[in-house]
């Protein structure tokens, strides 16, 4: 696939940067799905007396909602708007792949009352042992409830959400990673048809009785996605195609050239950074994950406000490496807000900002209709064929 001539080849690189659950509220069906009143970074703002984000309020943050301590600057230095998903679903895989062009208009399944008996009995069959759990639950909370069981017995910890997951905790002295990982390549082979989970995922924890604590060995284990991504055609063009932090997994390791899987929002901006300087034209894809695992799931408040801030004073960074033709984008992929009683994720808006030198100051592209449209825009700036969905607003933007 030879990349087309659109016009817009003062664009070398994109740089796509998700913000792991920091939504805006005010999605037009959050009613349906309990999450009426869900505004991650306004009520986070408001529950702390205020956020300090001047560099995300500089790039027009402030435009897009009712927060805080956050100004509407009058003339922000690049472009912002909002985005609605149209996918069935709030979690991380549905967001992901729409904001790479390939919406989903069926919810992954879920299961409020643990996984059927038949198929945990024909996975502990296939794994060679027993299994503890198979119930909702927090990951934090049911590593406290039945990990010194775990760890007595040596039978793994499967447990859900109300995301469409299959979750396997075990401690790392007990369960060594490759066999954990093991057990969930077995489980994501056969989660299939009505049990096709969107994410088998692995989650190691360490420690003793009243003080275990989950570790960066995270893995996620995704279905392919039905079509072709963003990540696929900008491959297929011989462009770099990078990703940073669990976007391989989400992905199902398609579509990449390169990747770090960094565990850390600190590492996850250090890798994006490193693929920016090297100035290969192509996408480079980062999910930050700490503001919804460590913050959102948990109901921490002020630590989420914590986090924002000091990305926030990270930005910078990441922006004084821009070269000419570099396209800074950051959005987020659902919603977690940690006010409510709820610590699953919320169906909101999420925010677009658009920075670089290409990028026109004070734009507003509006509430856009569609995750997709990113991908449709990227596409339409990289100078490469679209995945069918969105539409590009790379001409609004582009100086």
């Amino acid at each position: 696939m030879r990349r087309k001539d659109r016009g817009l080849a003062k664009v070398n690189q994109v740089i796509l940067v998700v913000l792991d659950s920091v939504g805006i509220g005010d999605a037009p069906d959050a009613e349906a799905y309990g999450d009426a009143g869900s505004n991650t970074i306004g009520n986070i703002a408001l529950a702390v007396g205020g956020l300090s984000v001047p560099n995300m309020a500089a790039l027009g943050l402030g435009h897009l909602g009712n927060f805080k301590g956050i100004p509407a600057v009058e003339k922000s230095l690049g472009a912002y708007g909002r985005l609605t998903e149209v996918s069935a679903g709030k979690d991380t895989t549905t967001g992901h792949w729409e904001l790479a062009g390939c919406s989903s208009s069926k919810a992954f399944p879920t299961f409020p009352n643990g996984f059927p008996t038949e198929f945990v009995r024909a996975f502990e069959s296939r794994i060679g042992c027993s299994s503890l759990g198979n119930h909702p639950a927090s990951g934090t909370v049911i590593i406290e409830q039945l990990g010194a069981e775990h760890v007595a017995t040596g039978k793994p910890i499967i447990y859900t959400s109300a995301d469409s997951v299959f979750q396997i905790a075990a401690h790392e002295d007990v369960i060594p990673l490759p066999k954990l990982y093991e057990m969930c390549e077995i489980a994501r082979e056969m989660l299939t048809g009505d049990l096709a989970v969107g994410r088998v995922i692995a989650r190691p924890f360490i420690g003793n009785p009243g003080s275990f604590k989950r570790t960066e060995h995270r893995r996620d284990f995704s279905l392919y996605p039905p079509h072709d991504t963003i990540l696929d055609v900008v491959k297929a063009a011989g462009l770099m195609m990078a990703g940073v932090g669990k976007i391989e997994d989400i992905f199902a390791h398609r579509g990449l050239t390169i990747s770090n899987h960094t565990g850390n929002n600190n590492t996850g901006i250090a890798a994006t950074i490193e693929f920016i300087k090297t100035h290969r034209p192509g996408l480079t894809f980062a999910n930050l994950v700490d503001f919804d695992a460590l913050y959102g799931h948990r109901n921490d408040v002020p630590g989420y406000a914590r986090t924002l801030e000091e990305f926030d004073r990270r930005l910078p960074e990441i922006l004084n490496v821009l070269g000419d033709g570099d396209v800074l984008m950051m959005t987020a992929d659902h919603g977690n807000d940690p006010t409510t009683p709820s610590t699953d994720h919320s169906r909101e808006r999420v925010p677009l900002l658009i920075a670089g030198k290409p990028v026109r100051s004070g734009v507003d592209i509006g509430t856009r209709s569609t995750f997709a449209d990113v991908a449709a825009t990227i596409a339409a700036m990289l100078g490469v064929p679209g995945t069918g969905e969105g539409a590009e607003f790379a001409s609004h933007v582009l100086r």
